[in-house]
This record gives C-alpha cells, structure tokens and sequence, in this order.
C-alpha cells in the first residue's frame, strides 16, 4: 500500500471513513462530498492506480470489487429505481484519487452522464 495514498490510509484506519461494507479485499464507505443523496465509493483494499490497472492485473478482484458495489446498492435501497456505478480513470477521466474507486451514486434522478 502507498503511505502517501488517501484510500490506502483509510484502509489501514489512519483516516476515518463512515463505512457502509467491508469484505476481505474491498471497502465501501460514503463520499466526504457527495454528488447524490446517496455516494459511497467502493475500492479494493489493495492498490491499483484505476480500474484498467485493477482489470489486467487481478480481473477476479474486479469483480469481488463490483460484487461489493451490488451489495451496497442493494442494502442502500437503489435497486428498484436504479443507480449509477462510475469508474473515472485517469486525468482526463476525472480521476483525483489515484485508487481504484467506484462511485456508486442513486437516490434521485441523476441526469445525463456528461454535462457541456
């Protein structure tokens, strides 16, 4: 884990985070500054820089990692009028935590996917 990365420090508790779920190999706690009623980011506890990376290198995590984000949308109550699972990769991605992350966002309408 990189000592100067946020998520990896939440993972090792040296930064607090409001939790929502935890297995073995990911985690899942709310955003600090949420975009939706209800934003939880799901990461794997190991480092990947993005999801590409995360892929390539372990695609059975990846998929634990998206299990974990069923889960949460389930028990967050977003599977019956939906919910939005967003990956930003890299810069022009708009990606700011270089830490595979999910966004995992619901809880009203949420619009287009981009806005100009």
């Amino acid at each position: 884990m990189g000592t100067d990365c946020l998520f990896c420090r939440i993972v090792t508790g040296e930064i607090p985070a409001t939790i929502v779920r935890e297995t073995a190999t990911t985690l899942a706690f709310r955003d600090i500054d949420p975009k939706a009623p209800t934003h939880v980011l799901v990461i794997s506890k190991e480092h990947y820089a993005d999801v590409a990376t995360l892929a390539q290198g372990d695609p059975g995590l990846a998929g634990e990692l998206l299990g974990t984000a069923a889960v949460v949308a389930e028990e967050e109550g977003l599977t019956v009028d939906g919910f939005r699972l967003m990956f930003n990769t890299g810069p022009y991605g708009g990606q700011e935590v270089f830490h595979v992350h999910a966004h995992l966002l619901g809880g009203a309408p949420l619009g287009p996917m981009l806005c100009r």
